[in-house]
């Protein structure tokens, strides 16, 4: 049985073209199409089918892709939240991970890439491309990390929970009442002791290990 997915995006030529291409593959099979979260609620309450996948767009009117991908993990959290966006920007992905996306695509991304991911995303839960899938889910549950985690101090707890939001290194100095080569410092502490490359990487981490809601 194919899975169901309904395409969220603003843009009808982009979402009817997406449909197209999802409509060819094997394994999945578009069951509606909405123009933002405001209209995908609306559907659902009308009484449309619940999808098995949503591809969510991040810009949208009315209701974005943050607010819908949260709206989504409170109301249908079985629902497999894809976000396909344009943007790739490090905030953008922290915020779609908070509110609960389990994948992340570029919408450049090749028709058989998106099969793939889709495959993924159903089978395992979850797909984020290779420049963060590495830094999400290596070495997360480990022995090794699980004992550093205990040697994290009470600054870098605190520095930990900046890192799921939109503030500039320089202002999370600036909320911890230290310079910015401090916060630096914190920085290539938890990357170099977790094996972290990049914010995407720290903010991950952060969410994962509860420090985000310290």
């Amino acid at each position: 049985m194919k899975k169901t997915i309904v395409i969220v995006d603003d843009h009808l030529l982009i979402a009817k073209a997406l449909e197209g291409i999802i409509d060819n593959f094997e394994d999945f099979q578009v069951i509606d199409v909405a123009e933002n979260g405001k209209d995908l609620i609306e559907k659902f309450e009308s009484g449309k089918k619940i999808p098995d996948i949503i591809l969510l767009d991040i810009s949208m009117p009315l209701m974005n892709g943050f607010e819908t991908a949260e709206w989504l993990k409170e109301n249908h959290p079985d629902i497999k939240v894809m976000a396909l966006s344009m943007q790739g920007e490090d905030h953008s992905v922290i915020k779609m991970i908070r509110n609960g996306a389990k994948g992340y695509l570029l919408k450049n991304t090749h028709p058989k890439d998106l099969e793939t991911a889709l495959k993924k995303l159903s089978d395992d839960g979850f797909f984020y491309p290779d420049w963060a899938s590495k830094i999400i889910f290596s070495n997360m549950n480990d022995d090794k990390n699980n004992e550093k985690k205990k040697k994290i101090s009470e600054r870098e707890k605190e520095f930990l929970t900046y890192t799921v939001t939109e503030l500039s290194y320089k202002e999370i100095a600036e909320k911890m009442c230290c310079s910015p080569r401090t916060v630096e410092s914190y920085r290539d502490q938890l990357c170099e002791k977790f094996d972290l490359k990049t914010r995407v990487g720290l903010a991950v981490f952060a969410i994962k290990n509860g420090f985000a809601d310290s």
